[in-house]
């Protein structure tokens, strides 16, 4: 695609979010390129163009995909949740069956393992799923542009990190495009998918405390509990890429107090 200014060619441009042209670096600021826009106003979101970049040129990098007028996610970014939850599903299972010993054992039972994966796809299913979105969704509540990619080779890591009963839980990123974020928007961004996972966490608390003893419902509470409880602790590491580098740049303090009741409920649901 070519620079609507200047006229070079490049594969992946910059879109200006008040006048909805595509740039490149040089001139994707607003002044640089004459923006005719009216930069007085709220953002308004916009869909990045079609580009021939993909997951393999390089890595990490999202192959956008303009999604239908319209409709809020693309066939690309839907194709990507499903896969990403279907493997942190099974990464779950093989983590928790090494951890109860009963897959290296020779204690392992199909039934049992079968009936692990299913807890686990209901457990992993609404938090990492509502993870992701709750990125996407206050991304575009400030006005940008924001899907869902999958990472093959954090995938791959955490199948094979679950085989030690940790797990390397980088599925992939909600790519967010759009210019001007400030410090607060992307710490807002960022801090949602945590916030829904201690939430999600938190309401799967009551059926493992309540529920009968070896029970399916109880299984789905321990499950739902240490599973979101593990993803918002480890999302929550002050680490980049993870959201936790995000929020600590923006408020140290918010970040503590997410970060600390967090650390402590995991600490107790793993060791108690």
């Amino acid at each position: 695609m070519n620079c609507d200014f200047c006229g070079k060619e490049e594969p992946l441009p910059f879109v200006c979010n008040y006048c909805g042209g595509a740039f490149c670096p040089e001139h994707r600021l607003p002044e640089a390129h004459m923006c005719k826009g009216d930069l007085t106003q709220k953002r308004t979101m916009v869909s990045p163009p079609q580009t021939t970049f993909s997951w393999q040129t390089p890595p990490m990098t999202p192959s956008y995909q303009t999604p239908r007028q319209g409709n809020v996610y693309s066939r690309i970014e839907i194709r990507d949740i499903v896969i990403a939850w279907v493997a942190l599903g099974f990464a779950f299972t093989l983590a928790l069956a090494s951890r109860t010993g009963y897959f290296f054992e020779g204690g392992f039972s199909a039934s049992d393992f079968a009936s692990d994966f299913v807890l686990a796809i209901l457990t992993v299913g609404p938090g990492f799923v509502l993870h992701e979105l709750s990125h996407k969704f206050v991304a575009q509540r400030y006005g940008f542009w924001a899907e869902f990619r999958m990472w093959p080779m954090g995938l791959l890591l955490a199948l094979i990190t679950s085989l030690i009963g940790f797990i390397f839980a980088a599925p992939g990123a909600t790519y967010i495009s759009g210019m001007n974020i400030s410090k607060e928007e992307n710490g807002q961004i960022s801090i949602a998918g945590p916030l829904v996972n201690i939430m999600i966490g938190v309401l799967f608390l009551p059926l493992a405390l309540f529920a009968a003893d070896g029970s399916f419902l109880q299984g789905l509470g321990v499950y739902g509990s240490y599973i979101n409880i593990f993803l918002a602790l480890f999302n929550l590491l002050p680490i980049g890429p993870l959201d936790g580098s995000k929020v600590w740049r923006w408020n140290i303090a918010i970040w503590a107090a997410t970060f600390i009741p967090t650390a402590l409920a995991f600490y107790y649901l793993f060791f108690f």
